[in-house]
């Protein structure tokens, strides 16, 4: 659970330093999103992409935080999912974009029941191809994509995901 809350703590301050970031010229920053995402690496997460420069294309980076929780009681599995990627976004138009990247997602397990509690803890590399509807003056922000997944002993070629959230 410690890390669950320090994780989702990394996350809000990210989000805060760079909500802060202006350019000199007082020009807005880079780039950034805030957005829900339904399948992708993190399962069903929330997450904060930001791009490394002043373009509203170009590299970038996402965290996140996600997973579930099932059972009652004393009988209770939960697993957390932390996707880390880095992406590139093409575009010419300055709403639409091809979205090409990939990362790792680190993912945490905690399950207790009436014969003890198990923990455990893995990562699983990512790639995402897909689109991303981001218009330059922020507003409303959409992705669909599809992650192949792989780790140790897996490869899943067609996983995917869609989100929907606010470009800033």
């Amino acid at each position: 659970m410690k890390k669950v809350v320090l994780a989702c703590a990394a996350l809000f301050t990210l989000l805060t330093a760079t909500a802060q970031y202006k350019n000199n010229d007082n020009a807005s920053g880079p780039a950034k999103a805030v957005f829900f995402e339904l399948g992708g690496p993190g399962l069903a997460s929330l997450n904060y992409d930001m791009r490394f420069t002043k373009s509203e294309s170009g590299i970038g980076g996402r965290i996140g935080v996600g997973g579930f929780s099932i059972g009652t009681g004393t009988e209770r599995a939960t697993v957390v999912f932390i996707p880390l990627g880095i992406n590139y976004l093409l575009g010419k138009d300055g709403k639409n974009y091809f979205e090409v990247g990939g990362g790792v997602t680190p993912v945490i397990a905690n399950s207790n029941s009436s014969t003890g509690s198990d923990n455990f803890t893995s990562t699983f590399g990512h790639l995402n191809l897909g689109y991303r509807l981001q218009p330059a003056d922020g507003g409303f922000f959409f992705r669909a994509t599809i992650n192949p997944v792989f780790g140790k002993g897996f490869f899943w070629p067609y996983y995917g995901g869609v989100s929907f959230g606010y470009k800033f």
